[in-house]
């Protein structure tokens, strides 16, 4: 899969953008009726996703095959294999469903503020859901999706940087460029305010399983705003410093001297 096979870029003339819905840059209404000269049958049935929307009233759904067919043809992919396309909407729903997820730990940080993910970041990733749940949050609400915004064509600095370095140094860095590129708009409430956060998503494919089975991997972060370049700096700090100075070691000493306490305090009591 070269792209993401659902149609969202919005850089076309006027005439086009009327006909796109603001919240996703898609096609306001995608046909569930077979093209023509159609000859194979693709499901219409429509997968819900695990993505709330901003204005709360249910979860995002994903095209049905048939809609993705139509999608595409609209766009002008008309040599597209129609049997691929079932295939190429799981994957689509998977990555999407992989990103939401990275969106969420993201949001169990630093939906509480700075300084709370601060604190959660400076225990390392590995213990950051265990960590999170002893700081309890200010957000008032879970974070939904308000909209989204399909970006095939726009690189990210950061997807150019990584590139540069694998063409300088292949052993080290190499990569392929991301095959597409999402920015998600999130709905964070706290203190009373909502605010939007935009996600910056870049999707890679990697080499394929042994079996042939196909490999994505993503690159999920907030946008370099001031707030979003806070929040990557302390995510990525309090990691290296926690692998650094052997937090684990740290945390299993501590635990050790815990049970310890503990076991001598019941000695105490028996005795």
């Amino acid at each position: 899969m070269s792209a993401c096979p659902v149609p969202h870029n919005k850089r076309e003339e006027s005439g086009f953008l009327a006909k796109m819905n603001p919240l996703n840059y898609m096609f306001r209404e995608i046909s569930q009726d077979r093209a023509p000269n159609q000859t194979y049958a693709l499901p219409t049935s429509r997968e819900p996703s695990s993505i709330p929307k901003g204005s709360r009233d249910g979860n995002w759904e994903y095209p049905s095959p048939q809609q993705m067919y139509n999608a595409l043809l609209r766009k002008g992919y008309t040599d597209t294999d129609i049997t691929a396309v079932e295939s190429m909407v799981s994957v689509h729903n998977f990555l999407n469903e992989g990103a939401w997820n990275e969106v969420v730990e993201w949001e169990k940080r630093f939906a509480g503020g700075l300084f709370r993910g601060a604190r959660i970041c400076s225990w390392g990733e590995e213990n950051a859901g265990e960590v999170a749940e002893l700081y309890p949050t200010a957000a008032e609400e879970d974070p939904s999706l308000v909209r989204f915004q399909g970006r095939p064509k726009d690189m990210t600095p950061k997807a150019a940087i990584l590139l540069a370095l694998g063409w300088a140094w292949p052993d080290k860095f190499g990569t392929e460029a991301p095959f597409d590129r999402h920015d998600w708009y999130v709905s964070r409430t706290r203190g009373g305010q909502t605010r939007e956060i935009r996600y910056i998503i870049d999707y890679y494919s990697g080499p394929p399983e042994p079996t042939g089975e196909p490999v994505f991997y993503l690159d999920v972060r907030p946008a370099f705003t001031p707030l979003g370049a806070a929040e990557r700096m302390f995510r990525w700090a309090g990691d290296f410093w926690w692998r650094a100075s052997g937090g684990d070691a740290r945390y299993i000493s501590r635990m050790q001297h815990q049970r310890e306490s503990q076991q001598s305090h019941k000695d105490e009591d028996v005795d």
